[in-house]
């Protein structure tokens, strides 16, 4: 795999030139805006801190925020959240938001958020994760920065990630309720076909999709025209780069999260910059509410994480040039990755009208897709006036949107049991080296280097027909339960 040799560190060399004017920058911000400092009180003095703020912001590099969700309000009483990691991987963790609840209380649907890996980190979702909490048992995927896992932890693809889902969902348990949002939407219908394949009976309850590309071939989009628009060998030479040393992840292939933001930014480029023009007007005439508001996007939106380049490359593949699921030509490890297999679990889709990156009519397709889902187990929800973000933030989707999560998860979920998340194994995914990892078209053929002795043998054999069977899931060893605090 070739990739780019001085974009990662053109990067941080800009950084590092930088960091002198950054500390000017911040410094004389603090010295302006001190309430000890007589100018902090003119026009001229905010003027002047609202400028060293905007060259401050633009040379800083964006730590991960936190969830920093430390209470919610369970039926008009506020308690306690503590985030407990209930299960971790060399790529993600697994985040539940225990709530400090009575024990003899009834328990509410659990709910697995499959938070996207696209450039920015799980707490993106945190508005997601604040307005479920409720009335639900919330659980989230955070998914770890590329440049922090060393390169012994190996490589990390679409199928990784999917079983990564099957592992998780096996762990909490048949009455699951799992919501994938944007990108996530495909693993999820994956792993989900995958374990009604296997007729598992940790299938979930209930799986919703939010504005995702299930099928990118029913709306255009900037995002679906540069996923055609470039071949895998091209995206290769130019976007991929290796981690510098200086990082734990050195020498990992990674699609870095800050050529993503680019991407991304470069969508509504002249919005982004009235945004900012606003930020500075609102810090001049002393509007501080408002000024708050933009910093707490922003921090969030700006900061970014490192993808697997082989992740990043398999979902261009599988999902915007080859349209592998919704063609039903899907293989991970050799397995047949087929959503008409799904009877038991209810399917939601969400789609928002002004949608630039996943457009309506991609997530609606996952209906048509799984076909075998019965009819009366199935729902679509359209907001109209709503963008991408909207979808899963902000008041429309607390408002509007997330009731109608809330009604449809609670009409197929039973109450929870959940016990500690063990190690269940996996699907039983051929490991042989000669398998693909993720393929499309046909069933990927096993080719192994044979001895003279066996390719005789081969020679004098009768030809015999490929016959496909059925793979069921592998039995786990048994393990220790672990100690985990009570909900």
């Amino acid at each position: 795999m070739g990739h780019n040799r001085i974009l990662y560190h053109l990067h941080d060399m800009k950084l590092m030139a930088t960091a002198p004017l950054h500390v000017a920058a911040e410094m004389t911000r603090a010295v302006l805006q001190h309430p000890l400092m007589p100018m902090a009180y003119t026009k001229m003095g905010r003027t002047m801190a609202a400028g060293a703020e905007l060259l401050e912001r633009s040379t800083r590099q964006y730590a991960k925020p936190e969830f920093g969700l430390a209470e919610t309000t369970v039926e008009g009483r506020k308690v306690k959240v503590v985030e407990e990691v209930l299960g971790e991987k060399p790529f993600c963790r697994l985040i539940h938001f225990a709530r400090d609840l009575p024990a003899d209380r009834p328990l509410d649907p659990q709910i697995l958020v499959v938070a996207p890996m696209s450039g920015h980190h799980a707490t993106l979702l945190r508005g997601t994760v604040e307005a479920l909490l409720p009335e639900h048992d919330v659980y989230i995927t955070d998914w770890i920065d590329a440049r922090l896992v060393p390169l012994s932890a190996g490589e990390f693809g679409l199928d990784t990630y999917i079983e990564y889902l099957v592992d998780f969902i096996r762990g909490l348990g048949p009455e699951t309720n799992v919501i994938g949002v944007c990108q996530p939407t495909v693993p999820v219908l994956a792993a989900v076909a995958l374990l009604a394949s296997a007729n598992d009976p940790a299938q979930p309850r209930s799986m919703t999709l939010m504005g995702g590309p299930i099928d990118i071939r029913e709306a255009a989009s900037e995002v679906t025209e540069y996923g055609n628009k470039y071949s895998l060998n091209t995206l290769k030479r130019n976007i991929v780069a290796k981690v510098p040393p200086y990082y734990p992840g050195a020498m990992r292939k990674v699609y870095p999260g800050f050529v993503q933001l680019a991407g991304f930014m470069s969508m509504n480029l002249e919005r982004h910059v009235g945004a900012y023009l606003k930020l500075f007007q609102h810090m001049v005439v002393g509007d501080g509410d408002s000024a708050t508001a933009h910093r707490k996007f922003y921090d969030e939106y700006l900061s970014v994480m490192d993808i697997d380049a082989r992740f990043y490359l398999d979902t261009v593949e599988h999902v915007f040039q080859n349209a592998s699921l919704p063609k039903r030509e899907l293989y991970i490890r050799g397995q047949h990755v087929d959503p008409w297999d799904i009877r038991r679990t209810a399917l939601l889709t969400i789609e928002g009208e002004l949608d630039d990156i996943s457009p309506p009519g991609q997530t609606l397709a996952a209906h048509k897709l799984c076909k075998n889902i019965p009819d009366w187990m199935k729902r679509h929800h359209f907001e109209k006036g709503v963008g991408h973000y909207g979808i899963f933030n902000g008041r429309r989707w607390r408002e509007q949107i997330m009731p109608q999560v809330r009604d449809f998860v609670r009409a197929y979920d039973k109450p929870a049991r959940l016990g500690p998340i063990t190690e269940r194994g996996t699907l039983h995914m051929p490991t042989d080296k000669f398998i693909p990892r993720v393929s499309s078209g046909k069933p990927p053929v096993v080719k192994a280097a044979a001895s003279k002795k066996s390719a005789a043998v081969k020679k004098a054999a009768p030809k015999k027909t490929a016959v496909k069977k059925a793979v069921s899931p592998k039995a786990a060893p048994k393990k220790a339960p672990a100690k985990r605090k009570s909900r």
